[in-house]
């Protein structure tokens, strides 16, 4: 069954978990481009940081709330009292309260027991709430515990006024299937508002992250271009497009700007973004095999789910090895040069010819080359 609420809220936190990601930096200006840019595309929260690092990240995170933005700021927190002191200092109104949850952690990391974690989330839930906060009460490494004891963790954090329970598959070790059961469990027995944080680890974040919306989490997290520690997080771009064309749910994101948005990420993170990455990768809706090219040239919509205009890129008819008649036409009639089907033909074989030997497509100029060429020898 579809539990697919129509109030989801997407919590970006490139800032914090985007920033997280072995060897990434970004100065204050990078900060507030990225945060100006993904809430004036109408992205609900940014997560921004974690004042306990130092009075560096606390100065960039007060600059954040400074700007006055529509999104709500939320901040990264141990459950400690200092750290939720460091992030009132910053100004922000809502905090991430992290504890470890599964046995594993709690044994070999924390050395306590059960007890003691729930006795941490009772003060430090406590204190927050008393300081007027909006909370919520992050699980770490939720896929590998017990779900009895989250259900007892979510409800106490319920009892004490906690507006939500983030579930996280912190080691990206979940499949579609298990994260949808595992929300749903918990959303069956707590009446509180669930959030799903995945990572991208067996590649399945987006998949998981939809999963967990699918089983009636109202929020999720994600990051411009999967950004994240290890193989990173659920992209905030694949998130929005694929809940909106895979399961029918407009989030009333400005999708136009994700190319923008990715673009910069990349360089500011010094993490390009690949050719082929998913929906914002800048060949990704380039066409080279004949069937597919002369179906687009048709109707885009044959071989295109949406328009790529959509989110900010151009489509290209590529021509190389692959390419067929239509589709070499169609890209010298862009180029300004009709030919009659003899002529194409002949062109097309040499043109498959030379991708063969190059390992590669031809560039407009060699393209224009060899048609003028070829119309000198007849």
């Amino acid at each position: 069954m579809d539990y697919l609420r129509d109030d989801i809220v997407i919590d970006d936190t490139t800032l914090r978990d985007g920033e997280q990601t072995a060897g990434v930096v970004f100065s204050l200006e990078e900060k507030k481009r990225i945060a100006r840019t993904l809430d004036e595309m109408g992205v609900g929260e940014l997560e921004c940081g974690i004042p306990a690092m130092g009075a560096e990240e606390r100065s960039s995170i007060r600059a954040l709330v400074d700007m006055g933005l529509a999104a709500r700021l939320i901040s990264w927190n141990r459950a400690l009292i200092p750290d939720i002191q460091a992030s009132l200092a910053c100004g922000v109104t809502a905090v991430d309260l992290s504890l470890s949850v599964s046995d594993i952690h709690i044994k070999s990391k924390l050395r306590k027991d059960r007890a003691a974690v729930i006795e941490q989330l009772k003060v430090a839930l406590g204190f927050a709430k008393d300081q007027g906060l909006y909370v919520s009460v992050g699980g770490e490494d939720s896929s590998r515990a017990d779900l009895d004891f989250l259900v007892e963790l979510m409800q106490v954090a319920k009892s004490m006024g906690a507006d939500r329970f983030r579930f996280c598959d912190t080691l990206g070790i979940l499949d579609p299937f298990s994260t949808y059961e595992m929300v749903r469990y918990l959303l069956e027995r707590v009446d509180l508002d669930l959030e799903v944080h995945t990572h991208n680890d067996l590649g399945m974040a987006t998949a998981n992250a939809l999963a967990g919306l699918r089983a009636g989490a109202r929020y999720v997290n994600t990051t411009v271009n999967g950004l994240g520690e290890r193989a990173g997080n659920a992209a905030l771009e694949e998130v929005v497009m694929a809940l909106k064309y895979a399961c029918g749910q407009d989030l009333g994101v400005d999708t136009r700007r994700f190319v923008e948005i990715s673009r910069f990420v990349g360089s500011a993170s010094c993490r390009p973004v690949p050719d082929w990455k998913a929906v914002v990768g800048e060949k990704v809706f380039s066409h080279e095999s004949g069937l597919h090219a002369d179906g687009v040239i048709k109707n885009p919509s044959n071989y295109e789910g949406f328009d790529p205009a959509e989110v900010g890129l151009a489509r290209h008819m590529v021509v190389g090895k692959h390419s067929g008649r239509q589709g070499l036409g169609h890209r010298l009639k862009s180029l300004g040069i009709e030919m009659h089907r003899l002529e194409l033909d002949d062109l097309l074989e040499r043109v498959r010819s030379i991708s063969q030997r190059n390992k590669r497509p031809l560039s407009d100029g060699e393209l224009l080359y060899l048609a003028r060429a070829g119309r000198k020898v007849a």
